[in-house]
């Protein structure tokens, strides 16, 4: 009776019936109709010895005999896959015998000190007779610790009542080896849920019955549907006690063991990681080879595009170096640049070394693939820290083409911050990669290095370079002293300390030197969207009715989008207005044609997502920057998924307008800047200077020019569980967008018109994969969905009479939208089981409505449009 752990009796073999079952399934579905199988056999166990100075130090054998293996739910004899199969022939004739071959455990109080089995025997047998050894692992009093058994190192909990113990394993906390990576930011994630309970019932002071259950939940954050669960039950019950063999009188275990059988090896309790052989897997050629049609750069907006990548990623992440190369080298340039984007996304040590190896940055001919593996990498996953040590070493390297040159440091810089998010800010490749931004952008003297430097910052957001972004921002010339504010803007409003918000304030009212309208604007914005005080929001409204014509206009505007959406400053901004009711009228009742909205395009219980689109002109009519963005948000975190800004200057003369005061001498310009899932690309000039100006428009096709084509790996999720019964079992969620967006600027002197237009073509695929593998088969669910959408975002602007008239519009067309899932059981002999069902619906069109204001002068220009209808100049 003073034993702290089960205690078996002499002479006595204790025969039990043994079962384990796995489920894969939807997340809320019942379990009848899971897919799954058991194995089920008796389990004999009997007292070895007993330690004669500690009662509760005994060795007990335990032998598996009659395994079955059948399905975990009834079904039909066309669909069983194991229908007339003997277990033999289903496990197989050497894996079966290695299962009935005994194991022996010591157990000391009740926990597992030695776990003995037989070398050489297959990993997945040994791990099934590690399941069944965990189960006897128990203790009789209530209370926690940290044990080790087949999951690996868990912090466990016990809680005793009478006859009965219940077992409580937090899978979290377990140290296990597990392969797996996560993606990058949270909303494009998995979220996993994982429990492990154990109840034992005891009689006559040894084990009654156990039954024990664990459960993995997986859901796609974004798309909650999109998930699935994997339940893993085992089971073992006393049937009867029967007259056994005697003990084996001995002082040390060692000598028992040895009396046993001297073959007998001391092991880990803790699984041994193992994985199945592919049999019948396609070579890495062969996969490309059927999938290659769909990666043609015209069908890069089908769903199919998408779900080809993704494929082809898979294969790749299983490929050697010299097979990632033969296909490198042998594609052709239509191809390429998407055999890149996956490659690349891959994200292995082997598929690294490849495209390394494939891509010579000191030849500029190839300089589009370059530009396609680092837009890859901007985008990776989960970047290693290899990565950005290879990009930096290129980068102090020969780089022949100067635009590869520049996306090369941006990249750097993205690289940096998703390291820097991981934990890794102090990894060596990461100290070097920040120190040689700031000190070159400290040395650099000519406008595009300080530009290049300054856009890497804009995708590192490092809190150290704050100060140096504050510099530019106030004393830089225009374009950079925007991308300067722009990258300040991009900070989370906790680290813009009171410094940074004073010098906001100074550029803003202009308090040191003059500045133009985009950077004032956007230090407006950055004040008002970090917690502004009363005095603060008191003089940007007091200095609206001061501005320039059209920048008052905007202000105005921005103010009201504030009140309208309820943005966290409104109730500063509601109070001052109230204060300052007296001057009000006249302040802000200005003309004008600039504006600045925000919107919900889905609002939903995962994630809801807003566009905001401002526009600002110069006093003339001609645009000054339009600015267009999409962000997704849940409860927790936020994803800038989409930022498109046109930005012009010094375009009066072609209309022979006069230019605004202070921005008499800017050099004519016009290009186009895109953020994509919190990226920021490499901006493209659509024309510099007055003579590339009127070529181009003379020449002009109004064919939009591209800023973003192919593939982005979105979700990259892959997690790979040990189940306590014995199998592996790994979930795997992929989520690919095949991209395609352009713009453009078009001028017609003859209306005295100008249309800027984006194009945002994309197609999504998302797949998930949970399965369970044991040797003999696998089961398991895949669930997909896809869609294919536009979103078309144009303004026209009719300059021929002041207040001149703006119509925006921003349409998206209708989308078809698909989602299947598939339930399988399959043998290695091909043989399979499969249950499918799939649901498609189409979203309909739908054109956002913006403020009323433009909708009224949308039907103006296109009233007004009619009579004269023609083709551009």
């Amino acid at each position: 009776g003073h034993t702290t752990g089960p205690s078996l009796n002499n002479d006595k073999l204790y025969k039990f019936a043994y079962s384990a079952e796995v489920y894969v399934d939807q997340v809320k579905a019942s379990l009848q109709k899971s897919a799954g199988y058991r194995i089920s056999s008796g389990v004999d166990v009997n007292l070895l010895w007993r330690n004669p100075d500690n009662d509760d130090d005994q060795l007990i054998k335990i032998t598996i005999k009659d395994v079955q293996v059948e399905n975990v739910n009834e079904r039909p004899a066309a669909k069983n896959v194991f229908k007339g199969k003997s277990t033999e022939k289903i496990i197989g004739k050497e894996y079966l015998e290695a299962l009935q071959r005994p194991i022996v455990l010591e157990l000391v109080r009740g926990k597992v000190k030695t776990f003995y089995s037989y070398q050489n025997e297959p990993g997945f047998t040994q791990n099934i007779k590690r399941g069944l050894a965990s189960l006897f692992q128990l203790q009789l009093h209530s209370g926690s610790s940290r044990e080790v058994d087949i999951s690996g190192k868990c912090n466990t909990t016990y809680h005793v009542r009478q006859d009965q113990v219940t077992k409580i394993k937090d899978l979290d906390s377990c140290e296990i080896e597990k392969k797996g990576f996560t993606s990058h930011n949270r909303i494009l994630d998995v979220s996993k849920k994982a429990t492990s309970a154990t109840v034992y019932v005891l009689e006559d002071s040894f084990i009654k019955s156990i039954k024990a259950e664990e459960n993995f939940v997986f859901v796609l954050n974004y798309r909650r549907k999109t998930g699935a669960k994997i339940v893993s039950k085992q089971r073992l019950e006393l049937k009867s006690v029967q007259a056994g063999l005697g003990l084996i009188a001995a002082k040390q275990v060692a000598s028992v063991i040895k009396t046993l059988d001297p073959n007998y090896v001391a092991m880990p309790l803790e699984a041994e990681p193992v994985k199945s052989e592919c049999k019948k897997c396609p070579s890495l050629s062969e996969h490309w080879q059927s999938i290659r049609e769909h990666m043609h750069p015209d069908k890069l907006s089908k769903a199919e595009a998408a779900k080809s990548f993704l494929s082809f990623i898979q294969n790749i992440r299983k490929a050697t170096k010299e097979e990632i190369l033969k296909i490198v080298r042998s594609e052709n340039k239509e191809f390429l640049p998407q055999v890149v984007d996956a490659v690349t996304s891959a994200q292995t040590p082997e598929s690294l070394e490849a495209i390394l190896e494939f891509l010579d940055f000191k030849d500029a001919s190839t300089s589009i693939l370059q530009e396609r593996f680092l837009y890859a990498c901007g985008f990776a996953s989960h970047p290693s820290e290899t990565l950005l040590k290879s990009l930096t070493e290129k980068f102090k390297g020969d780089v022949a083409n100067e635009e590869i040159r520049e996306t090369l440091v941006i990249v750097m810089g993205a690289l940096i911050r998703k390291l820097c998010d991981r934990g890794g800010c102090k990894l060596p490749a990461v100290v070097e990669a920040k120190r040689l931004i700031l000190n070159r952008l400290e040395k650099a003297k000519k406008d595009d290095n300080v530009q290049m430097y300054l856009l890497a910052l804009k995708n590192a957001l490092l809190p150290e370079a704050i100060p140096v972004l504050l510099k530019y921002a106030e004393s830089g010339e225009g374009p950079i002293s925007s991308l300067a504010a722009t990258a300040l803007q991009r900070y989370d409003p906790s680290f813009l300390t009171k410094e940074v918000k004073e010098t906001m304030n100074r550029i803003y009212h202009q308090t040191r030197k003059a500045h133009e309208k985009t950077v004032r604007t956007t230090a407006a914005a950055i004040i008002l969207n970090s917690n502004p005080s009363y005095m603060e929001v008191k003089n940007i409204l007091l200095s609206i009715g001061e501005l320039p014509m059209e920048m008052n206009k905007y202000m105005l505007s921005m103010i009201q989008d504030i009140l309208h959406f309820e943005m966290p400053s409104s109730k500063t901004v509601r109070q001052v207005l109230k204060d300052m009711r007296s001057h009000n009228y006249d302040r802000f009742s200005k003309m004008g044609s600039s504006s600045a909205y925000t919107g919900y395009i889905t609002r939903g219980p995962d994630v809801s997502s807003t566009y905001s689109l401002d526009i600002l002109y110069s006093g003339s009519g001609i645009l000054r920057r339009t600015n267009m963005n999409i962000h997704v948000f849940d409860r927790s975190t936020e994803l800038h998924a989409i930022q498109v800004v046109i930005e012009a200057q010094g375009l009066e003369s072609i209309i022979a307008a006069t230019p605004d005061e202070g921005e008499e001498n800017l050099d004519s310009f016009a290009g186009m800047s895109a953020i994509l899932f919190d990226f920021q690309l490499r901006p493209v000039t659509f024309f510099q200077g007055y003579g590339d100006l009127m070529s181009k428009m003379l020449s002009a096709t109004g064919d939009p020019m591209n800023v973003v084509k192919g593939f982005v790996l979105l979700t990259d999720y892959l997690q790979e569980i040990q189940l306590q019964s014995g199998p592996t079992a790994s979930a795997e969620f992929l989520g690919g967008l095949a991209i395609d967006i352009s713009g453009g600027m078009e001028f017609s002197l003859w209306y005295r018109e100008s249309k800027t237009s984006v194009k945002n073509r994309v197609a999504v695929f998302v797949a998930g994969n949970t399965e369970v593998d044991s040797f003999f088969i696998k089961t398991g669910m895949e669930t997909t969905f896809e869609a294919e959408t536009s979103l078309d975002f144009i303004s026209t602007v009719q300059f021929s009479q002041y207040p001149f008239l703006v119509c925006m519009q921003m349409d998206r067309v209708e989308s078809p939208f698909r989602t299947h899932m598939t339930k399988y059981e399959s043998l290695p002999s091909g043989r399979r089981y499969t249950a499918r069902r799939g649901k498609a619906a189409t979203l309909a069109g739908n054109e956002y409505p913006l403020h009323q204001e433009n909708s009224n002068m949308c039907k103006k220009v296109f009233g007004a449009k009619s009579d004269s209808a023609g083709s551009w100049f």
